[in-house]
């Protein structure tokens, strides 16, 4: 037998989209080369289109109905449940970190556990929301006026691009939130560092979250975000990542196309790099995305 050693080379990962609970190629079949801070080729991952975010938003819609009538205990046990699962990949997601960011391990692994954790907290708030977004109203006649928080319906995200653990705590702390009250979504991923979202979508789909709850593209975010912002079957729009200046992916322009169907919006920050998404992620995003019914019910005699 010869001594001779063949140099092996590197298998690298081609990702894929995740729409409706599959992992389907993008519509042009078009990939890129993601790159970490040094320039070097960590893997491919698709290049989402227009077709690809209409096809993930009549996903969303056709889940809007089974998630938003489950039960709020039950979600939080499909919440805890991801949360379970990224755990068991806690070494794949911290080195995607760490190259999406340009940090070291250790950083990368405390943003993971921070990630991991911040599902659960948004578990333990999926059926106690009623309790602060609803309430017994006082009025002048003998009636009952009860007002009770519902799901917005499919939400729009541009995925945050900036901001210390953007790439994965960041990507939780939008998306956690909106399906904990009942919403589906159909997120951008963050264009420079798309790997964390994407292997998301592979924790999700091993996960309790039905197909179409959340959908999951990667690729320009100016031939994503219009597409969202203008799409009818789209509630809301949560702005997060997207840029300030001009541009067809770019705030103004975003927000322009979402008034024309009466979008509810969460505009992004003034700084998007200042954020630190390890501060404390409150309440106000579980608030964002929910609709108030009110009812008034006769006093019995």
């Amino acid at each position: 037998m010869s001594d001779t050693t063949f140099a092996r080379l590197d298998v690298f990962k081609t990702y894929k989209l995740y729409v409706g609970g599959k992992f389907p190629r993008s519509e042009s079949g078009r990939v890129y080369e993601v790159t970490d801070a040094k320039g070097e080729w960590l893997a491919n991952a698709p290049l989402g289109t227009r077709k690809d975010a209409r096809d993930a938003v009549l996903a969303a819609r056709a889940a809007v109905k089974g998630w938003a009538g489950t039960t709020a205990y039950n979600r939080g046990q499909v919440l805890y449940r991801v949360a379970e699962m990224l755990q068991g990949r806690r070494e794949q997601f911290a080195a995607e970190v760490a190259v999406s960011e340009g940090i070291g391990p250790k950083k990368a692994a405390a943003l993971v556990d921070a990630a991991i954790d911040r599902w659960v907290w948004y578990a333990g708030w999926t059926d106690k929301v009623a309790q602060i977004a609803g309430g017994a109203n006082p009025v002048a006649g003998p009636y009952f006026n009860l007002s009770t928080p519902e799901p917005t319906g499919v939400v729009g995200i541009v995925a945050p691009q900036a901001g210390y653990g953007h790439s994965l705590l960041g990507l939780v702390s939008v998306i956690a939130p909106a399906i904990a009250t009942g919403n589906t979504v159909v997120v951008a991923a963050a264009a420079d560092a798309p790997l964390p979202a994407l292997s998301l979508g592979e924790v999700l789909a091993t996960s309790d979250v039905p197909g179409g709850v959340v959908n999951i593209i990667s690729g320009r975010t100016a031939d994503i975000a219009p597409t969202l912002a203008s799409h009818q079957d789209v509630n809301a729009l949560d702005l997060t990542g997207a840029i300030a200046t001009d541009g067809p992916g770019a705030a103004p322009a975003l927000e322009a196309a979402a008034a024309d169907t009466l979008k509810r919006v969460v505009r992004p920050e003034l700084d998007p790099f200042a954020q630190d998404w390890t501060n404390a992620p409150g309440t106000d995003r579980l608030l964002s995305f929910l609709e108030t019914k009110t009812v008034w019910h006769p006093m019995g005699i």
